[in-house]
């Protein structure tokens, strides 16, 4: 009992220590930033919605991956049943065509590293638009 003042210290100096980078976020106005990644002006709709695309798209990557190159299907059906050849360059790329404005924006803001560049060539820098040149 008789470390009770130390104990309740250490705690309440722990709290503010462990709950520092909420308050932090909280008072810097940076805990609603989201990234803002540039859509494309040429399209209105992408593969799936855009809902879909912001939570599973690296689930679909993962998916056209193995039905490119490990089932050599080159055609995927969108839930709306339009027609897509599955190419990252010929598809996605045609209308994201610039890797800084479109894919590093969301990438940079979770920490994350998709391994697309290990075999894709990255689009050079403010490419336009594949079939605009």
């Amino acid at each position: 009992m008789y470390d009770k003042g130390k104990i309740i210290g250490g705690l309440a100096i722990f709290l503010c220590l462990a709950s520092f980078p909420v308050w932090y976020m909280a008072a810097s106005g940076k805990a609603d930033y989201r990234p803002n990644p540039v859509l494309p002006a040429s399209e209105n709709q992408c593969v799936e919605s855009a809902q879909y695309m912001r939570e599973y798209h690296m689930q679909l990557m993962q998916q056209w991956r193995d039905q490119s190159v490990r089932q050599g299907d080159s055609v995927y059906i969108s839930s709306d049943n339009r027609t897509f050849d599955i190419n990252l360059t010929g598809t996605c790329l045609k209308c994201h065509s610039s890797k800084t404005d479109f894919c590093d924006r969301c990438h940079n803001y979770t920490g994350t590293a998709p391994n697309c560049w290990d075999c894709h060539n990255v689009p050079p820098l403010n490419a336009p638009p594949q079939g605009t040149q």
